[in-house]
C-alpha cells in the first residue's frame, strides 16, 4: 500500500511516496535489495520498535513513532551493518533517505499522520 506522510504539528506533507510494510514478509524484507530511496520516499514498518541495517547498501534516517504516530525518537544517517535497539514507547518506524530528518525538520514530540 502506498500512502503520504504528513506532519499534523506543522500541517506539512513530508513524504509523498510512503510504502507501508504491515505483513510479516514485507516487514522482514524492509529496504533490503534497494539501491537507494528518493527524497520523497519512505517505508513505514509496523510493529517494529527496533531495526537493523544488515545487508543494506545505503544509510537511512529512522523516525520511531508510537501508536498515535507521535515521534518518540529519530536516528540520522544510520549506516549499513548497524543496529538501533528498541525505542521505549515506539510501535513502528518510518525509514527514509539519509538527511531527510534534518531537511524535513522532524523532531521528537511531533505528531505525524499517514494518508492512504
Amino acid at each position: 500500500m502506498m500512502a503520504k506522510l504528513k506532519s499534523l504539528s506543522r500541517n506539512q506533507e513530508l513524504l509523498s511516496d510512503l510504502q507501508v510494510a504491515s505483513r510479516f514478509w514485507e516487514r522482514g524484507i524492509g529496504l533490503l535489495g534497494r539501491a537507494s530511496l528518493g527524497e520523497r520516499e519512505g517505508l513505514w514498518i509496523h510493529r517494529c520498535p527496533s531495526i537493523h541495517t544488515w545487508f543494506m547498501m545505503f544509510p537511512i534516517d529512522c523516525v520511531f513513532v508510537d501508536r498515535d504516530l507521535k515521534v518518540k525518537a529519530v536516528f540520522e544517517n544510520v549506516k549499513p551493518w548497524r543496529v538501533v535497539f528498541p525505542v521505549r514507547g515506539a510501535s513502528s518506524v518510518i525509514e527514509m533517505t539519509a538527511g531527510a530528518v534534518k531537511r524535513l525538520g522532524i523532531q521528537v514530540g511531533e505528531n505525524l499522520h499517514v494518508v492512504a
